[in-house]
């Protein structure tokens, strides 16, 4: 009866932080904050973003500003015009908005970091870049 219940709060918790995972496979990103800035028509989205082994998120970009910091495992950025930046757990990377980036796993093990999203309200979190 105990587990039944916590299960409960567990998913109502993550209902309402609206937790979900992507639809690409490698590449899963669990949301965990969105929120309006004191600026009009700006928000924040906070989320983990877990990447498989080997697996290369596309290139894509976003309507803001992206701060990631590393949780877990070595992820190989590439900004587009510059060379590529690997991150260890514990390091952080700025993207500026609107620059076409991709992030590739190196590691072993599922990498994972904490991506923090300054964007336009309304407009796609992420938009693909071919």
């Amino acid at each position: 009866m105990i587990r039944l219940a916590v299960v409960a709060v567990l998913a109502a918790g993550a209902a309402a932080l609206n937790i979900r995972p992507t639809q690409q496979t490698g590449v899963k990103r669990i949301d965990l904050l969105r929120h309006d800035l004191s600026t009009a028509g700006r928000e924040v989205i906070q989320a983990r973003v877990e990447v498989a082994p080997g697996f290369t998120a596309p290139k894509h970009k976003h309507p803001g500003e992206e701060m990631v910091y590393l949780i877990e495992g070595t992820l190989e950025y590439q900004l587009e015009g510059q060379p590529p930046v690997t991150l260890h757990p514990g390091q952080v990377l700025f993207i500026p908005a609107g620059t076409p980036h991709s992030a590739k796993n190196v590691g072993r093990s599922v990498g994972a970091e904490l991506a923090t999203y300054t964007v336009e309200k309304g407009k796609p979190l992420l938009v693909l870049v071919k």
